[in-house]
């Protein structure tokens, strides 16, 4: 991919630019090797049963797994990234609108990851090194490099990420293997803790740490072919890579009693090691961040100038990092799976059930600006189950990420059921 604003090109993907579904998928592995990933998989086991950890992390995963299977999969048949399909389905000002919802959650995983940073490196500081400076300086200094870093360019900041997948897959080998060094398996799923999240929250919780990443899959999976490379990409994403991490992080957690992964670092004898971890994925990762919120709101805004962009929204982001989101961590997960999971549910059962034909590039020629029956039902999904969630008692399925998708899909197909239009003979096949 070139380092340039590519990643929302307005053509489809030519059949000699198809990749083997198996590189595809290796790509999708990095998001799962991250610190959020593992801080997600110990801030669930914190709130939960060990047994309700396992039924957690199962379901969410499968969640995610059928979510990015049906985004990637239509990724994969009309060839076109998740900008396109998203015009195709919001409109072109609705697109903007939803990019500029992707951009404001990428910006508050920035602040949650400069959170992480601080918190890290000042307890790091302090163990190593016997002092640390204030959080303050640390917030805006990691900012700034984090900022500057993002001038880099993708290709940059994709080579950096990539070097450390060996290093964080080495962290949750020995996760895996310390926590089950001490204890056995019985024993930590025998464990008595006190539960302070119901088992629908923490599979929302789980689902909402990729959700995002689900949403917008189709922008890799549209370089393989077909629905079989789809779904193998978000298998090995999802049910193999992102499920090990998250359950690595909560054997560590059940074996240590501690909710902090530096603290469990330390514990497990990585000291300088872990201090060299945190810096440097914090730092990738919201390099990355940065990098997709700016192309994001580029796309919603062609006329703003990009180094601009990373520039104000480097300074929102480190705004966002003062609101100490790391200390909301689990809400924030269960808000964005209310809010995001619904742009799926559309954009499914559109494809799926409405207005297939529509799904290829030339639709984008002569495009709707504004599709009002998708945004009722995006609106109609998100606010009842933010109103299930608050009110446990409404939910038909006790987990807001399920009410999420179910209800607006259905409320989608109830307003443009009469919009249905069969699928032709131009739309990409796959296998």
């Amino acid at each position: 991919m070139s380092d340039t604003m590519s990643e929302f090109e307005t053509v489809a993907i030519r059949d000699d630019q198809l990749t083997p579904w198996w590189r595809v998928a290796a790509v999708g592995s990095m998001v799962a090797f991250s610190l959020p990933t593992f801080i997600t998989g110990l801030e669930v086991y914190q709130g939960l049963s060990p047994w309700q950890t396992v039924w957690a992390l199962v379901i969410g995963s499968l969640m995610i797994f059928a979510i990015g299977s049906a985004m990637g999969g239509i990724g994969a048949q009309t060839r076109m990234s998740s900008y396109l399909l998203t015009r195709v389905a919001f409109g072109d000002h609705g697109a903007g609108l939803v990019n500029i919802a992707f951009a404001i959650s990428l910006l508050g995983w920035f602040g949650i990851n400069i959170n992480l940073f601080t918190e890290g490196v000042s307890g790091l500081s302090m163990t190593l090194f016997g002092s640390s400076p204030p959080d303050l300086v640390l917030s805006l200094l990691a900012a700034t490099c984090m900022t500057l870093v993002t001038f880099a360019g993708f290709r940059a900041i994709n080579i950096l990420a990539t070097l450390m997948v060996p290093v964080l897959a080495a962290v949750t080998a020995i996760l895996i293997y310390n926590a089950l060094s001490g204890q056995s398996l019985p024993t930590l799923l025998a464990a008595e803790k006190p539960v302070t999240l119901t088992l629908g929250e923490g599979i929302s919780a789980i689902v909402g740490a990729i959700i995002v990443g689900a949403i917008i899959l189709p922008d890799i999976t549209r370089f393989v072919r077909g629905w079989r490379g789809a779904i193998g990409v978000t298998l090995v994403s999802y049910m193999v890579v992102q499920l090990i991490v998250m359950a690595a992080a909560s054997l560590a957690s059940g074996a240590t009693g501690s909710a902090d992964i530096i603290e469990i670092m330390l514990q497990y004898g990585m000291g300088l090691g872990a201090f060299i971890i945190v810096i440097t994925c914090s730092w990738v990762l919201n390099a990355l961040n940065l990098y997709s919120a700016v192309l994001s709101i580029k796309a919603t805004f062609p006329k703003l100038n990009k180094n601009l962009l990373i520039l104000g929204l480097g300074a929102f982001g480190a705004g966002a990092a003062l609101l100490d989101l790391l200390d909301l961590f689990v809400e924030f997960l269960i808000y964005l799976s209310i809010v995001f999971i619904p742009v799926a549910g559309v954009i499914i059962a559109d494809y799926l059930m409405i207005r297939k034909r529509d799904y290829r590039i030339e639709t984008l020629e002569n495009n709707r600006k504004f599709a009002p029956k998708a945004f009722c039902a995006w609106a109609i999904g998100a606010i009842a189950s933010l109103v299930m969630y608050y009110y446990p008692s409404l939910s038909p399925s006790g987990i807001s990420a399920i009410d999420a998708i179910a209800l607006t899909a259905l409320s989608y197909l109830a307003l443009a059921w009469t919009d249905r239009r069969a699928p032709d003979e131009t739309t990409v096949t796959g296998d």
